[in-house]
């Protein structure tokens, strides 16, 4: 698949920001009038992907109006302030929650070194920079960016993040949802057409908040999803119902792995995980061997307990 790829009658276009692998991340570029916009875009190093994407469709990055990100989780947002010292006339778009975030961005690079470390924080994510005030429109529930007359209305949707918004796009009749509406990479997808998991973040899950924010999408009967990982997909009222059956299933996943005892919590948990979403990729048909879906889903395993275990500390 190459690095940009237009749903070219609606005026988006999925770039591939190069995160992690091929067809993981996705950043969207929206085109409307002669003007243009983003929807998330990965970390510093995704910058020539995107800054190409709109030479590919003959812009300049002065005719940007927009930065809208749907949360400030580092590969969605890491390269949030270089880009925007490429754009002259945007304006970054943030969640309420988001927004003090990229102004001083010192905490996010804190949080994220203690995880990571230096040297892997600065292969994966480049470095990150502050976003000034004065270009930060913080978007609230219910905001709409106006692209050249296009509306994008942000919507308040918790869950994976307390900061993180989903907008719609009433002209494609399509949601962009960060990590609201899960993950879904184009490998797993089978004659039933594609395969989704939720992503839970190491320190937000909420199981409740997340089935709501899935119930609020899928109640505008939308014709499609553009997910950062990775890319479009349709059939949405089936993959939101699999996405809702998932996020229980994980719960009682998760209490299981804690009421067994022992002192490796984590462990257990990454196993158990590994083993539903594998049974899961079998049921829908996934092309995929047991090795290949293991390694393909191996960091959102990981991740993906990490978001379980903090949430059982909280829940009690």
């Amino acid at each position: 698949m190459s690095a940009a790829h237009a749903t070219a009658d609606l005026g988006i276009v999925t770039v591939d920001t190069g995160f992690h692998r091929p067809n993981f991340d996705a950043a969207y570029l929206l085109i409307e009038n002669g003007r243009a916009a983003f929807v998330d875009c990965g970390t510093q190093h995704s910058i020539p992907a995107l800054l190409g994407a709109l030479d590919a469709h003959g812009l300049t990055p002065a005719q940007v109006d927009w930065l809208i990100l749907t949360h400030v989780h580092l590969d969605h947002a890491g390269g949030a302030g270089a880009l925007m010292r490429r754009l002259p006339n945007a304006r970054l778009a943030v969640h309420p929650r988001g927004a003090p975030h990229m102004i001083d961005p010192s905490r996010l690079v804190a949080g994220a070194t203690a995880v990571y470390g230096e040297a892997e924080m600065a292969r994966s994510y480049g470095e990150i920079l502050p976003v000034p005030a004065e270009r930060v429109v913080v978007a609230g529930d219910g905001y709409t960016v106006d692209l050249a007359g296009r509306p994008l209305l942000c919507v308040d949707t918790p869950g994976h993040a307390r900061h993180h918004l989903c907008v719609w796009d009433q002209r494609s009749r399509a949601w962009f949802t960060g990590d609201t509406f899960g993950l879904s990479y184009r490998e797993f997808d089978s004659a039933r057409g594609a395969f989704a998991l939720p992503t839970s973040s190491p320190v937000q899950f909420e199981p409740e908040p997340l089935k709501q924010s899935i119930r609020t999408m899928l109640a505008r009967d939308p014709a499609a999803m553009y997910l950062t990982h990775y890319g479009r997909v349709e059939d949405v009222q089936r993959l939101g119902a699999e996405l809702i059956e998932q996020i229980d299933a994980m719960v009682r996943i998760a209490r299981a792995a804690a009421q067994a005892g022992g002192e490796d919590l984590h462990a257990r948990l990454s196993a158990a995980l590994a083993d539903y979403f594998l049974a899961r990729a079998r049921e829908h048909g996934s092309p995929l061997d047991e090795a290949q879906v293991r390694e393909a889903l191996a960091v959102d395993v990981e991740l993906n307990a990490q978001g379980l275990e903090v949430w059982l500390a909280r829940a009690g």
